[in-house]
């Protein structure tokens, strides 16, 4: 096809169709014309329908989904059995310390969990999904294997810690024996339990189990304590109590406040439940912010209340042995803040022999409590359900990463079974783990992995948010604003610091894991591309590195070919510039659409200034003008054609060149002139726009870059006030429904716009007075055929292909009068806003090019603001998934 290339039809989103059909074509060679509106009808087929009943996955909302199993996975053993010990070591202040600590690490993880997992949709695989697509396989990889390995052993450790005797760990035969049988049972229903707990039947049985504990054991704290309560150091809503436990009371060689920290956070390591579970959601995009965030909060309420309440009852030392109590009002020798409450405890303090009290007894929550068994199914329910939840997350997550085939010989657990596709082999290999690890009988180690592999993954996630961030890239469009790139370092940088500070040795492990998978990774590469941030970072780096080298100057040492673009600025930016001559307009911008650029730094985008003085330029030049288009769209390039009514109007000699990945749209164009950046015209686009509008008027489909292009313009500090509305086409009796549709699609792809406005009244004629003055526009370049007496109509056709018959007048009237109809509906709505783009016609191959330099002319005249025609290479540049 000589020079030209046939343009590619690409889905205008990555599983939804709504490519328009190539209705024209010019000569031999294809030109591309788009439908006259956006088909939602398309999108309503494609959208994601629900199942029907009984055939499709089970779906949950985010109150059972998300909230109710990251709050039954916070809530551990750790609460009822370690707590009350926690705070007697540390005492309420630092406890409250510890908890605000970790609820600090947890809560900005989960803002930066919220925000990757709202751009886009979060399949199956929680959180190595998100940081595999955030930063690519190379750190995505490692992290599933080691997120995967800490859900397993958190499991392991859930599921004996409640029945373990108080040193078990310093006796691995006796945990041996108190393991296996154990084991044993829980194999047989290990299966259909965690399959059970996807039920949100089951998940609420375990949640009002707890909620009752809890409730039972406040109720107790009111009571009046019996005498065999006050042997056992419970006393009651006491102040003194209250005051003497505030302080500390370190007990132990190595006792300190970060061991106390290290004990108490894997409590909070439930915060990814719901988001490892995402294929399960009906809306993760809304689910995992609120859920997790409403869990954290009602969890760290509770272990705020529990500490303070517990701590304000009972004293830390107690024999227990109800004969202790004191007769009389003598207090000699008496030691101990018991001596004031009427016991005496003196004998167990000096010996160190105390069995009872918050520094001796992990069952204080169940003395406490009104009905003791009540505390006692409280524990089960917290470790049963931990447990299972994490044996649920840790096969989700394998199964993510094996069918992503990072790692070979791993494939094997990537199959699924049922309508949920349960990795029912993920499960088994977990389930072997967890006995594994729990038959070493060195849980302070496994405790310590544990930790460290879940800061691990804290820190990534974090960081992925950051990294995300800070390389503004247009992908990066989270619907949930509520987080920040500087607290998402915070968080990345924290847990590093907290890995090291709780086993410096296991966060050296955790380290030298990740580095050699990550280095088999980076060995291998595999054949994926995620759109991660790295490729982002990649991009600003080389553009930054590059832009940097023009303000070198040449040495002989160090000489360069150093490609570089042929542009001068309209936008105040740095960038560089090569001048170029060339016998055309249309030459020129050929050569540079072929040349320019090098690499991955090629520009994808032409921005044309629109020719103003086409009425009085000479047909060649009208012409190269709309080859130009062409050109443009056969070298698979964006258009843009920037008009401004008020000035700097572009005729032949300037060109403008853009590249809508970061950084965003940046007017440039082809000069001759070498000013430098203060020399340059200032235009609206320095100007700040205040709380203006841009309005969008999406007639046609081109792949998103009509509504990514007001996107970017509002992430720039001058328009960032600006609001931005949706024009569409649609009938009176669909309005509400087509209004609706195209909120739902902006909604699904991250795009922030104020409000969508159907015009119902485009298909209605314009008014005469319009019409009149576009037929005026034309007559000069009309052929009027009957009016040609003894001329050959072919033979002046032949000589002026410009020119317009009768013919072709007649047969693009109706086109005609749309473009003026929409012309006024421009000029009704958007005559003093910040920006107005509109969908740009594609020419048509038997559309005359004066004509169709008409319609340009009648889609953006009478407006005193900028406008900008505007259409994509029908190449995506928008989806609703991560991958």
């Amino acid at each position: 096809r000589g020079s030209r290339m046939e343009l590619r039809r690409p889905s205008f989103y990555s599983t939804i169709d709504l490519v328009p059909q190539l209705e024209h074509y010019v000569s031999t060679l294809p030109r591309q014309q788009a439908r006259s509106r956006p088909s939602l009808e398309a999108l309503r087929r494609n959208e994601e329908s629900p199942d029907p009943p009984g055939k499709g996955p089970v779906r949950f909302g985010w109150v059972t989904g998300v909230m109710v199993r990251c709050m039954l996975n916070i809530w551990g053993v750790i609460l009822f059995l370690r707590l009350s010990w926690i705070t007697s070591q540390a005492g309420i202040l630092l406890t409250w310390v510890i908890i605000l600590m970790s609820v600090t690490v947890t809560s900005v993880t989960a803002l930066s969990v919220s925000a990757i997992a709202t751009n886009g949709r979060v399949i199956s695989g929680g959180a190595y999904f998100m940081i595999s697509r955030s930063l690519g396989p190379e750190i995505g990889g490692p992290i599933g294997v080691v997120f995967s390995f800490a859900n397993a052993l958190a499991c392991a450790l859930n599921t004996v810690l409640s029945s373990l005797p108080k040193n078990i760990h310093t006796s691995p035969g006796l945990l041996l024996m108190w393991t296996f049988p154990s084991y044993l049972s829980f194999f047989p229903y290990s299966f259909s339990l965690c399959v059970c707990l996807s039920v949100s039947q089951t998940q609420i049985l375990f949640f009002i189990v707890i909620i009752v504990s809890f409730s039972n054991y406040l109720v107790g704290t009111f009571l009046p304590p019996t005498p065999e309560k006050k042997a056992q150091g419970i006393f009651g809503y006491r102040s003194e109590i209250f005051l003497a436990n505030l302080k500390p009371d370190w007990r132990g060689a190595e006792s300190n406040f970060f061991q106390m920290f290290a004990i108490f956070f894997p409590s909070a390591i439930g915060i990814l439940s719901g988001a490892n579970i995402s294929g399960d959601l009906k809306d993760p995009a809304s689910a995992i912010p609120k859920g997790t965030l409403t869990a954290i909060f009602c969890t760290a309420v509770s272990y705020l209340v529990i500490s303070a309440t517990v701590a304000s009852c009972v004293v830390r030392d107690a024999s227990g042995n109800i004969s202790d109590v004191l007769t009389g009002n003598s207090t000699d020798g008496c030691v101990g803040l018991a001596c004031n409450l009427g016991w005496n405890f003196t004998e167990c303090i000096q010996s160190q022999s105390c069995g009872y009290g918050l520094a001796n007894n992990l069952k204080v929550l169940g003395q406490v409590s009104g009905f003791y068994y009540l505390i006692t199914a409280g524990v089960f329910a917290a470790s049963l359900s931990s447990a299972l939840g994490f044996l649920v997350s840790a096969p989700k997550v394998f199964q993510c990463l094996c069918r992503d085939k990072i790692y070979p010989y791993i494939g094997f657990f990537a199959k699924g079974y049922g309508k949920n596709d349960e990795p029912l082999r993920a499960y088994l290999l977990c389930y072997i783990i967890a006995v594994a690890f729990i038959l070493i009988a060195e849980l302070n180690t496994i405790a310590a992995l544990i930790s460290n592999f879940f800061l691990c993954s804290y820190s990534l996630i974090n960081f992925s948010c950051f990294h995300a961030s800070i390389t503004n890239s247009p992908g990066w469009r989270p619907s949930f604003h509520y987080y920040s790139k500087w607290t998402a370092l915070f968080g990345a940088v924290i847990s590093v610091v907290l890995m090291f500070l709780f086993t410096w040795w296991a966060a050296l492990t955790t380290f030298c894991i990740i580095f050699f998978l990550f280095g088999y990774v980076n060995y291998n590469k595999p054949k994926v591309n995620w759109g991660s941030s790295v490729q982002a970072g990649t991009y600003n780096m080389a553009l930054s590195y590059s832009v940097s080298l023009s303000g070198v100057e040449d040495h002989v040492k160090n000489f360069r070919q150093v490609p570089q673009y042929l542009i001068t600025l309209l936008k105040k930016v740095r960038s560089f510039y090569t001048p170029f001559t060339a016998d055309s307009l249309r030459v020129g911008a050929r050569n540079l659409l072929q040349a320019s650029g090098l690499g991955k730094l090629k520009p994808n985008t032409l921005v044309l200034g629109f020719k103003a003085n086409w009425k009085e330029s000479s047909p060649e030049s009208t012409e190269d003008y709309i080859n130009t288009i062409y050109d443009t769209f056969d070298s698979n390039y964006c258009l843009c054609i920037l008009r401004m009514m008020d000035g700097l109007d572009i005729s032949d000699h300037v060109l403008l060149l853009s590249n809508i990945k970061p950084p965003p749209l940046v007017f440039v164009a082809d000069g001759v002139s070498d000013k430098g950046d203060n020399d340059q015209i200032n235009t609206v686009f320095q100007n700040d726009q205040g709380k203006k509008t841009i309005d969008v008027y999406w007639i046609a489909d081109d792949g998103g870059l009509t509504l990514l292009v007001p996107y970017l313009l509002t992430r720039r500090k001058r328009w960032h006030s600006c609001k931005v509305r949706v024009f569409i086409v649609g009938d009176e009796q669909n309005m509400e429904e087509g209004r609706d549709e195209m909120m739902a699609l902006l909604k699904r792809f991250r795009l922030d716009f104020n409000d969508v406005i159907v015009m119902t009244d485009s298909e209605k004629r314009p008014q005469a007075k319009n019409l009149s003055r576009f037929v005026d526009s034309v007559a000069p370049f009309r052929l009027y055929d009957e009016q040609q007496e003894g001329v050959s109509v072919q033979g002046v056709r032949q000589s002026a292909p410009w020119k317009i018959s009768d013919k072709e007048f007649e047969a693009f009237k109706l086109k005609s009068e749309r473009k003026v109809r929409l012309n006024e509906i421009i000029r009704r709505n958007s005559q003093h806003t910040a920006l107005v783009l509109v969908s740009l016609p594609v020419p048509h191959s038997d559309c005359p090019s004066a004509l169709y330099m008409a319609w340009l002319d009648a889609l953006t005249c009478g407006l005193h603001c900028p406008a900008v025609l505007i259409r994509g290479n029908q190449q995506n540049v928008l989806t609703f998934y991560c991958q």
